[in-house]
């Protein structure tokens, strides 16, 4: 315990905020310093095999096309370049969107405290949610712990 949460309690409370996004409220618990730091890390270095599944997904496609000369598609050991874009790259940047949505979820409040977010995956969200639901939900979430952030950083 802390010398602040022995002298004032633990401030759970404290660190709840609450904001409404298409007519439901929702509760929204503001992470610890240290707790950013690790969901920062998590979310910049996706699990690898979250990223091979996505470029896995994102090439099928392509296979059919390996023995033909296309200036438009390069096979490379272990990328697809298309038009200038590496599908790897773009599998990373997907994952690492996965990761922070799915970071910025767990933090919600559920109604019923004997539930929990922690485990929540992002093919779970993905059910629940369309990526336009996703992404409004995750924009209200960081507003509510880091108001003015947006602000301050230009945006």
């Amino acid at each position: 315990m802390t010398r602040l949460s022995s002298a004032l309690g633990t401030g759970a409370e404290f660190r709840i905020k609450k904001f409404e996004l298409g007519g439901h409220a929702f509760r929204v618990r503001v992470p610890l310093v240290s707790e950013s730091d690790a969901m920062h890390s998590r979310i910049i270095k996706p699990d690898s095999a979250a990223i091979d599944k996505i470029y896995a997904d994102l090439t099928k496609s392509l296979d059919e096309f390996k023995t033909l000369k296309n200036e438009e598609l390069v096979f490379t050991e272990n990328d697809v370049v298309v038009s200038g874009r590496s599908m790897r790259e773009a599998a990373t940047n997907k994952a690492m969107m996965e990761a922070r949505i799915t970071e910025m979820i767990r933090l919600l409040q559920p109604e019923n405290p004997a539930n929990t977010l922690d485990d929540i995956t992002y093919a779970e969200i993905e059910l629940e949610w369309p990526l336009s639901v996703q992404l409004a939900l995750v924009e209200k979430i960081n507003e509510v712990i880091s108001p003015g952030y947006k602000e301050n950083r230009g945006n």
